[in-house]
């Protein structure tokens, strides 16, 4: 008689109790990846030192000087010719002339579709180690001064030399006063973070000279 034990019913496969275990997405394996390689390459960027921020701090007056400083010699020598026909109470009629011709000129110079200089300034980039002193503001600032404010000061100026009577002289007079207030004040706002620059760098330099 076979014995009771070999007749026993293989046993059933035992199976795994409580829940699967998650897997993780490929794609949040890569993002993670992908985060600290980020982290590491932050971690390895070169911070700028002060001596190598002077630098590109004088690399930038070179530039937005050059660039404004045609721009800024046309006001000079407009309002100066200016000047010189009021000293002689619009007397001479060639001052008046050769006046008139050099406030037109200086005005369309002051465009950056006339002035390359001015053009380069409109599409110049900050340096990225001088970000922090916002100096993309006082470009804007600049370009803004020569293509607006100094060739419309320069328009009134002919407007004043031009005038036939002395009540329209009067009025552009008083059109010229109140653009010169407004061509003043832009280049305050241009100078003022380059010359907080110039201080934090402990450099002696200086902003743009701008007339007004």
């Amino acid at each position: 008689m076979p014995s009771m034990t070999s007749r026993q019913n293989p046993r059933a496969p035992v199976r795994a109790s409580g829940w699967p275990a998650p897997r993780m997405p490929r794609w949040v394996i890569a993002a993670l990846v992908l985060f600290l390689a980020a982290c590491v390459a932050v971690a390895l960027v070169h911070k700028p030192s002060q001596a190598e921020r002077a630098s590109d701090m004088r690399g930038f007056l070179q530039e937005v000087n050059s660039d404004v400083e045609s721009c800024a010699a046309g006001v000079s020598e407009s309002l100066q010719a200016l000047h010189a026909v009021q000293a002689e109470h619009y007397d001479s009629s060639q001052d008046v002339t050769n006046g008139i011709g050099v406030a037109q000129d200086g005005a369309e110079n002051c465009g950056p579709a006339n002035n390359e200089q001015i053009d380069d300034l409109q599409s110049y980039q900050v340096p990225e180690s001088l970000d922090s002193f916002g100096l993309a503001n006082a470009v804007n600032s600049l370009v803004q001064w020569a293509a607006s404010d100094a060739a419309q000061v320069q328009t009134d100026v002919a407007a004043v030399l031009s005038a036939t009577t002395a009540q329209a002289r009067n009025r552009a007079e008083i059109t010229l006063s109140k653009d010169l207030v407004t061509l003043h004040a832009q280049g305050v706002k241009a100078d003022s973070p380059i010359d907080k620059a110039i201080k934090a760098l402990a450099m002696h330099a200086s902003a743009p000279r701008l007339p007004s």
